[in-house]
């Protein structure tokens, strides 16, 4: 599931001898993964302000939701950044999974997008809107497409709502639910689609420009940085830290995305 660096989970193991050296030292680097795309290119920024402070990081992209946690989770990695909390904590209940959040990163608003229609309500009867097939993020593009008139969903209805919980469908909108890193390639064949912004960016998408419907800046979820729960107090998660909330990297994310990711901290 590795891109650019090409490397395999077994491989991203360090040998015995290494994990007694000190974590973020140039021997034993603190292995972070980020999804393809924006989370991959700012952690590639935090290394560098991180390496300014002697805590060395390796930068790791997947191109999936599910296996930056279990390879965090067997210790092929120490942390990740890619997920909100209402995904970690879903992951967390389905797959018993040992990791907690030490600190937020980035807010994603997610989008409605069509290479066919200018507006959701010119979607037709019958008209394909893919969604992600994840538990949270297939939620929240149902409330989004719900609060943009596409449908209505059971009152009270949040990031766990599923098609089940589509109470009126006048138009008859079929749901479909794909991989959320598929969902921009498959965006020529449907009417709609619900795409996390981190992978429309490297779809060539601009959520701001390009999308018929967007949440709000004020998006409740909020991205986090996620480790071990037996490394939630180890020494080096407060360096971690301080290398990625700080005005260096606002700066970054504002000049790079122009508005499309917002920081959370």
């Amino acid at each position: 599931m590795l891109s650019r660096r090409l490397l395999t989970l077994a491989a991203l193991a360090a040998p015995a001898v290494a994990q007694a050296q000190e974590m973020g030292s140039a021997q034993r680097p603190i292995r972070i993964a980020g999804t393809a795309g924006p989370h991959s290119e700012v952690l590639d920024k935090v290394k560098e302000i991180a390496a300014r402070d002697g805590l060395n990081m390796r930068v790791i992209e997947f191109r999936d939701y599910i296996q930056p946690n279990a390879a965090l989770a067997a210790g092929d990695l120490d942390a990740n950044s890619y997920q909100h909390q209402p995904f970690l904590d879903q992951q967390v209940r389905d797959r018993g999974l040992r990791i907690v959040s030490v600190g937020k990163t980035l807010v994603f608003p997610m989008g409605i997008y069509s290479r066919r229609h200018r507006a959701l309500d010119a979607v037709p009867a019958g008209g394909r809107i893919a969604i992600p097939n994840d538990p949270t993020n297939g939620g929240r593009a149902l409330v989004l497409l719900a609060k943009n008139g596409a449908f209505s969903l059971r009152e009270g209805a949040d990031f766990s709502a599923s098609v089940a919980d589509i109470t009126a469908n006048p138009r008859r909108l079929r749901v479909i639910e794909l991989e959320a890193a598929q969902i921009p390639r498959a965006l020529e064949e449907l009417e709609a689609a619900a795409i996390n912004t981190n992978f429309a960016i490297p779809a060539g998408l601009n959520p701001v420009r390009d999308s018929i419907a967007l949440e709000a800046a004020d998006s409740p979820y909020a991205n986090l940085i996620a480790v071990r729960e037996q490394d939630r107090n180890a020494p080096w998660v407060p360096r971690l830290l301080a290398a990625y909330q700080n005005q260096e990297v606002k700066d970054f994310v504002q000049a790079t995305f122009q508005g499309a990711v917002v920081p959370a901290f």
